[in-house]
């Protein structure tokens, strides 16, 4: 993979880091209600609160598995995953926000699109 793969790729698993970090170690942060548009109170629902940890520790496991796909040089597994993504990212556009398409995907839609032609 190229350098600039690398890169980009090394920032789309950082970003699910920080994700990670806010539905599952901040979940009822003022910054966690900012970036989800849902009140503090909504977060402090028990229900919510679990089902937002939850839904972190999958982002986390999107990132390891990127950078795992990093270290063993994977093009298949890097590409899955941000394809994997991809899918969500539309997905959570269609069926909440619009924005969630170029917010949790934009930079995976440009690192795939680079893995496919470089």
């Amino acid at each position: 993979m190229s350098i600039m793969i690398t890169i980009l790729t090394a920032l789309v698993a950082l970003e699910f880091v920080y994700i990670f970090y806010l539905e599952t170690l901040q979940t009822t942060s003022e910054a966690t209600s900012r970036v989800f548009n849902m009140s503090v109170e909504t977060l402090k629902n028990a229900n919510i609160s679990t089902l937002f940890k939850n839904q972190g520790v999958y982002n986390l496991m999107i990132a390891v598995g990127l950078v795992f796909g990093l270290i063993v040089g994977s093009k298949e597994l890097v590409g899955f995953l941000l394809f994997s993504i991809i899918v969500v990212a539309v997905y959570g556009g269609l069926t909440s926000q619009i924005s969630i398409i170029w917010k949790q995907g934009g930079l995976a839609i440009v690192t795939f699109i680079l893995l496919l032609v470089l």
